[in-house]
C-alpha cells in the first residue's frame, strides 16, 4: 500500500469518524427534546387530571377508590392453590396434547407443529394461522416513530383543554335559566313566585266570598304572609337552581330587590281582582 492509497484510507476513516460524531450528537440532541416533550407533556396531562377531578367534585361525580387489580400480586407462572394436583409444564416442552403448552386452542391432539420430531418441534419459527392459509408467518409491526406519537398525543391534549374549558364555562352556569344574567334571573324567579302568590290570593277572596275566610285574615295574608312565601320561596330556588356547580363565592340574589317585587305583585293582584270585578258589575 503506497503512502497516497494510506491517506486516503486515513482521511476517509477520519470522515467516517467525524460523520459518525455528528450523528451520535443529532442522536443525543433528538432524545433530549423528545425527552423534554414528553415531561412537558406528563404535566399536561397530570394538570388536566386534576381539573378533571375538581369538575367531577364540584358536580357531585365521586371518583372511585382504585384498589389494586383483581390478579395484582400474582404471576402466571405463580402455582396457585390446586398447584400440588398436577405437574407443572414448562413453556416450549409440551407434547402437543390437550395440556400442553403448545397445542391449539379448540383442536385438542393438534401441536402446534405437527409432523416434526420433537428436537426440531423446538427450533422451529411459530406460524400465525390466517384465514387464507396456515403456515403464514406474522408480519413483524412496524416501527412506531415517536415524533409523531408525541405529536398525536399534544394534539388530543389540545383538544382536552379545548374541551376542559368549555365544561368549565358550562358549570359556571346555573341550571335555571343558564343565558340569564344573574339580575334578569333574579327577577324573573321573585316575579314568578308573585304571581303564584297572586293566584293563591285569588282563591283566599273566592273563599272569602263563600265565608270560608273572614276579612282580617284575608288582609293579613294579602298584605303579609303570601308576600313573605313568595319572598322566601325565590330565595330558596336561587339558592338551589340559580347557583352555578362553580362559582367563586356566594351569587347575588337580589334580596331588596325580590321583597319589593314580592310584597308589590301580591297586592296588585288583589287590586286588579277587584278592579275586574267592579268592572264587570
Amino acid at each position: 500500500m503506497s503512502f497516497e492509497e494510506y491517506a486516503a484510507l486515513a482521511r476517509q476513516l477520519s470522515e467516517q469518524h467525524r460523520a459518525g460524531e455528528q450523528h451520535a450528537a443529532t442522536e443525543a440532541a433528538r432524545r433530549r427534546d423528545l425527552h423534554a416533550a414528553v415531561d412537558y407533556l406528563q404535566q399536561r396531562l397530570t394538570a388536566q387530571g386534576h381539573r378533571l377531578d375538581q369538575l367531577g367534585r364540584a358536580i357531585g361525580i365521586d371518583q372511585p377508590p382504585q384498589g389494586p387489580p383483581a390478579n395484582a400480586g400474582s404471576s402466571p407462572f405463580t402455582p396457585g392453590p390446586n398447584a400440588g394436583s398436577a405437574p407443572s409444564t414448562p413453556p416450549g416442552t409440551g407434547d402437543g396434547g390437550d395440556a400442553g403448552a403448545a397445542g391449539v386452542p379448540g383442536r385438542p391432539g393438534v401441536g402446534a407443529y405437527p409432523g416434526l420430531p420433537a428436537g426440531e418441534a423446538r427450533l422451529a419459527l411459530p406460524t400465525a394461522v390466517s384465514p387464507a392459509g396456515a403456515g403464514v408467518p406474522t408480519q413483524r409491526a412496524a416501527a412506531v416513530d415517536p415524533t409523531v406519537e408525541l405529536e398525536l398525543a399534544r394534539r388530543m391534549a389540545d383538544e382536552a383543554d379545548r374541551h376542559g374549558q368549555h365544561a368549565e364555562v358550562l358549570a359556571q352556569r346555573p341550571a335555571l335559566l343558564p343565558t340569564w344574567s344573574p339580575l334578569a334571573r333574579a327577577v324573573a324567579v321573585y316575579a314568578g313566585c308573585g304571581a303564584a302568590a297572586g293566584v293563591l290570593v285569588l282563591a283566599l277572596v273566592l273563599a272569602s266570598g263563600v265565608g270560608l275566610v273572614d276579612g282580617f285574615t284575608l288582609g293579613a295574608w294579602i298584605c303579609a304572609g303570601l308576600p313573605a312565601v313568595a319572598f322566601f320561596g325565590g330565595y330558596l330556588v336561587l339558592g338551589r337552581w340559580g347557583r352555578p356547580a362553580m362559582v367563586a363565592g356566594t351569587p347575588p340574589r337580589y334580596l331588596p330587590l325580590g321583597f319589593l317585587i314580592c310584597f308589590l305583585v301580591v297586592p296588585m293582584a288583589y287590586c286588579a281582582y277587584l278592579l275586574l270585578v267592579r268592572g264587570l258589575r
